[in-house]
């Protein structure tokens, strides 16, 4: 649990990683980690500020530190893309223990009945350890219909990895 992040109601413990060369150097203000923080405290996570780093190796050492701190839920937004520096899925695939393929299935029809390009997202989710993991563009469009999807899903996540049933 990462015991330094806010105090929520559920319990629960959330990260946030922003994939962004250009928010990482300062060129360009992230707006959809804020939007990922928002939505996790509305819900009870307790969760720090997005950390914001550059696309490629960065993001996965990212995603090993945070995971470090065993947190119930890890978000990542963008890197998702067919650009040379987008490894988001890459890295989030070689650490994952059980792919959900569905989420992220699901998550690119959705967004493909509002464009096309959704269906260029490479995003992945499933549980590394006790962790849900889960990959959203870097769009504020794409994270909103993510977050969309993850809130119809994520109680019967957390559910099903604390070993309940499926009734």
């Amino acid at each position: 649990m990462n015991s330094s992040a806010e105090t929520g109601d559920a319990g629960r413990t959330a990260v946030v990683i922003v994939s962004s060369t250009r928010a990482a150097a300062g060129q360009y203000t992230d707006t959809t980690g804020p939007i990922i923080v928002e939505w996790l405290r509305a819900r009870g996570f307790r969760t720090d500020e997005p950390l914001v780093v550059a696309d490629g190796p960065d993001v996965a050492a990212a995603l090993r530190e945070s995971l470090a701190k065993s947190p119930d839920l890890l978000i990542t937004t963008g890197g998702t893309g067919i650009g040379a520096g987008d490894v988001t899925a890459d890295a989030t695939a070689a650490i994952l223990d059980k792919a959900l393929p569905g989420f992220s299935e699901e998550l690119r029809r959705r967004g493909s009945t509002k464009t096309p390009f959704a269906l260029m997202s490479r995003g992945v989710a499933g549980l590394a350890g006790g962790t849900f993991v889960v990959n959203l563009p870097g769009s504020t469009g794409g994270v909103k219909d993510g977050l969309e999807l993850l809130g119809e899903v994520i109680d019967h996540v957390f559910d099903q990895r604390d070993g309940g049933r499926h009734d």
